[in-house]
């Protein structure tokens, strides 16, 4: 038997465990930076298969880092994600339903990133049994990755070195957009990311309009100072108005913010204190991301001047753009066209039926779109990539898997999750199919499945190892070196939407 066989054997045989591991992860939904319990979950679930864990890795508490040594080698290194995105709740099931216990606006997973984080486990473990049944030597690394929604953890991570010493790095996650499906990114690497929170303060309202030895106002009907929420949304409406003037019109680039709850005036004579406004950049490269943070700031100090207000800028994440590694990339395309893609069988698609008519639409007899089945070769992938894209851009879309690829030879691939025919449909639809057993059942095993023949391959081909390490210094020196970023600490303590125990029991909650 193989080595590869041990390992599809070692899927084979933990298929369950994987889906209700995947199911339980789903079923917690929990939001950056506040997954607690997905987090304890998998420290708790590697110690038990032998790993010595770090809990709390990069002073984020829902961060890990976690190891597994078979003697003097390679280390390769796998990651997992878990946080969901607020106003998600979707249940396991074929209709629009909130998960139990929750309401509609409650996290769920969206991509899935319960399923990102169980095929990599499942990855991890697979490789694991190959390497004690037939005496590999080297060492396997898991980092869990909160936050990846705002790019939160691996720019950390980075900067503190959890990275540095990594003989490969094996990034997957379930395919969101076409044709990064079932295929491995060739040259164009998910670019930067700047993410950064403005607090507008209101510290001093006494002294809006006052002149010196002025009394305290009594009267309901004196002036007030505009406060925090204004200043909030003077910047709120003022870089929208300005956002086409922020970025050149070349290329692909977004900028997106989100309100984040705080403290509000207890009586409505009363200025509101604080508030927190956080925007998060997508853009090809450093530079640009640099360009627009620059407009923010000067808008940020506008607002605040012009409402009695002081801002703090407390940033969420800076991640650099992606370093493409050829021969990475070759590796798992040979391992994926050696496993194929998933396979989904009737029951899957008689659900897949199910969400079809829930949502108004026809069901197809053969409801999944035809990539979900089909494999790409990254230069075919590529290549359809690239007509929307300018020749002179080199990134496209944000993920933050990037900041690893400096730090050793990284592939980025993806492996279908069940995607529907016909539509549009309503984002419940393809959550819920992301958490149903029988339709994301498929993509765990199939990831776990490519990520350990890759694992094994590049544990056992040192000529392959030295390859990739020679592109990847080439191509570092080349594109200049990029340092980590992260120059700020994991921003924890920020009002992010979460959980909450109270004697009413578990509820979604927005701080305040």
């Amino acid at each position: 038997m193989s080595i590869t066989d041990i390992a599809d054997r070692w899927v084979a045989d933990h298929a369950r465990d994987l889906s209700d591991w995947c199911a339980h992860i789903f079923d917690l939904a929990e939001p950056a930076w506040r997954e607690y319990q997905s987090a304890a979950w998998y420290v708790e679930r590697l110690r038990a298969e032998g790993f010595d864990v770090e809990d709390g890795s990069g002073g984020m508490p829902t961060a890990f880092c976690a190891r597994w040594t078979n003697g003097d080698g390679p280390t390769i290194g796998m990651y997992a994600e878990y946080d969901a995105v607020p106003a998600n709740s979707q249940a396991a099931w074929p209709e629009r339903a909130p998960r139990d216990d929750t309401g509609w606006q409650a996290a769920g997973h969206t991509d899935p990133h319960s399923a990102l984080g169980i095929g990599s486990l499942g990855g991890v473990l697979a490789t694991k049994a190959a390497m004690q049944e037939q005496g590999i030597r080297g060492t396997l690394q898991l980092t869990g990755e909160p936050a990846e929604k705002v790019r939160g953890s691996k720019p950390i991570h980075a900067a503190q070195g959890y990275y540095d010493g990594l003989d490969a790095m094996l990034s997957f996650h379930p395919f969101y957009m076409l044709p990064l499906c079932n295929t491995v990114r060739w040259d164009t690497q998910c670019g930067a990311a700047y993410s950064m929170i403005y607090r507008f303060v209101c510290d001093a309202p006494q002294g809006w309009g006052a002149s010196d030895g002025a009394p305290i106002p009594q009267a309901h009907s004196d002036i007030r100072a505009p406060g925090a929420n204004d200043a909030l949304i003077l910047m709120y409406q003022t870089a929208r108005q300005l956002r086409d003037a922020m970025l050149p019109h070349r290329g692909g680039w977004s900028v997106s913010e989100a309100i984040l709850g705080m403290g509000q005036a207890s009586a409505d004579n009363l200025p509101a204190l604080c508030a927190d406004l956080q925007y998060m950049i997508r853009v090809p490269d450093l530079a640009m991301a640099e360009q627009i943070t620059a407009q923010l700031d000067r808008l940020a100090d506008s607002a605040a001047a012009i409402t009695g207000c002081r801002v703090e800028k407390h940033w969420v994440s800076k991640s650099r753009p992606g370093l493409t590694n050829h021969v990475m990339a070759q590796v798992v395309w040979d391992s994926l066209q050696q496993v194929g893609p998933p396979h989904w069988g009737e029951t899957a698609r008689a659900i897949a039926r199910k969400v079809q008519t829930a949502c108004g639409q026809k069901a197809d007899d053969d409801p999944l779109i035809p990539e979900c089945t089909a494999l790409i070769a990254p230069q075919d992938a590529e290549a359809i990539l690239r007509r929307d894209l300018p020749p002179a851009q080199e990134n496209s879309t944000s993920d933050d898997y990037t900041d690893m690829s400096w730090h050793c030879p990284t592939a980025r691939f993806y492996i279908a999750r069940p995607a529907l025919r016909g539509g549009p449909y309503p984002p419940w639809a393809m959550n819920a199919l992301g958490g149903i057993r029988e339709t994301i059942d498929p993509t765990v095993q199939t990831a776990a499945r490519v990520l350990a023949h890759s694992a094994l391959r590049l544990l056992t081909q040192p000529d392959t190892r030295a390859a990739s390490w020679a592109e990847f210094e080439t191509r570092k020196t080349t594109q200049g070196n990029i340092p980590p970023l992260a120059d700020y600490p994991a921003p924890i303590a920020f009002n992010w939407p979460e959980y909450v125990e109270t004697p009413r029991g578990r509820h979604w909650h927005l701080p305040f």
